[in-house]
């Protein structure tokens, strides 16, 4: 079990660098699905190497030991390496739980307090209208989920445009993205280099809205005029009611995102970054990572058990 139960530790080394690539060349709703889901293995494996050593340490305990009537002797291991392992283990643990409950608990409180703060608003349907003068919009996720826009982004843009834009806010509700971002998000207090999964999921995102606005209203040049225009007008300094968990058209990198809108109307697009075998290629690599980090983790338990069994069975004799 030693040499298994740390490679679930060192997988995301590969298999995150892998997952970004290959989201680069897939659909966003493909891209979204694909780091979420890699996101949740990850750290699922890495939760699962810890509580093994977390186990593996805490049997080597004499009080432990007697509990489970148990051989010390058979347990194998060195206790030099395995207690401070279990400890450390212990310990991030620990860590990682109270991170995780204080990222929910951040996330309902914030999402509490902005529909606190628009409730006091009419709202037409799902659409809510705030006098604020600085443009912004977003979608607000509850029940029942809202669309946010300011007097000032309503000003801002043409009916057409403010359209689209509303049709954006209503696709994040729709698919429920926020919950993406939430469970990349506690994902990654397990393991710190499952954070750098988070940007290229909120593109993701963005784009899977983009795209679901573009086809709702018919006209995807329509679509990158209105996403391009409010954030343009949005003012990112001035105070907002929007909270930090909530996704909006004016995030992430909107000059990409216009061009990807206008690129299926280019006669001479840019080739994929990523061709088809390679593709593959990578996407086979990460299915390795993942099938490589679960396959340790359950290695090392079942080693784990067949030691423990042997341990007992000695002590009752």
């Amino acid at each position: 079990m030693i040499f298994a139960v740390w490679i679930p530790l060192l997988v995301p080394l590969l298999a995150v660098p892998a997952a970004r690539r290959l989201a680069e060349s897939l659909p966003p709703r493909a891209a979204a699905w694909l780091l979420t889901g890699c996101a949740v293995a990850l750290a699922a494996c890495t939760t699962a190497a810890l509580g093994l050593l977390l186990t593996a340490g805490a049997l080597r305990l004499p009080p432990v030991a007697a509990l489970g009537h148990l051989s010390l002797p058979l347990l194998g291991g060195d206790p030099v390496v395995s207690l401070p392992a279990a400890a450390a283990a212990a310990g991030l643990l620990t860590a990682c739980a109270l991170a995780a409950v204080h990222r929910a608990r951040r996330h309902h409180t914030e999402l509490r307090t902005a529909r606190l703060a628009t409730g006091a608003h009419p709202a037409s349907g799902d659409l809510c209208v705030l006098p604020d003068s600085a443009p912004d919009a977003y979608a607000l996720p509850g029940r029942p989920g809202r669309v946010v826009v300011t007097a000032g982004m309503v000003r801002a843009l043409p009916p057409d445009e403010r359209e689209a834009l509303f049709a954006h806010e209503r696709a994040h509700l729709a698919g429920r993205h926020h919950l993406f971002l939430l469970t990349v998000a506690l994902a990654a207090v397990c393991h710190p280099l499952l954070r750098s999964l988070r940007a290229p999921l909120a593109y993701a995102l963005e784009r899977w809205a983009d795209e679901s606005a573009a086809v709702r209203v018919g006209d995807r040049r329509l679509t990158a005029r209105a996403i391009g225009r409010a954030a343009l007008a949005s003012r990112p300094g001035l105070p907002s009611h929007r909270p930090g968990t909530v996704l909006a058209a004016t995030a992430g990198p909107v000059p990409r995102r216009v061009a990807a809108l206008l690129a299926p109307e280019r006669p001479a697009a840019p080739p994929p970054r990523t061709t088809a075998h390679g593709r593959r290629l990578i996407a086979a690599a990460l299915l390795a990572c993942v099938a490589f980090s679960a396959a340790a983790a359950l290695d090392a338990a079942a080693d784990l058990h067949e030691t423990v069994e042997v341990a007992q069975g000695e002590a009752t004799h």
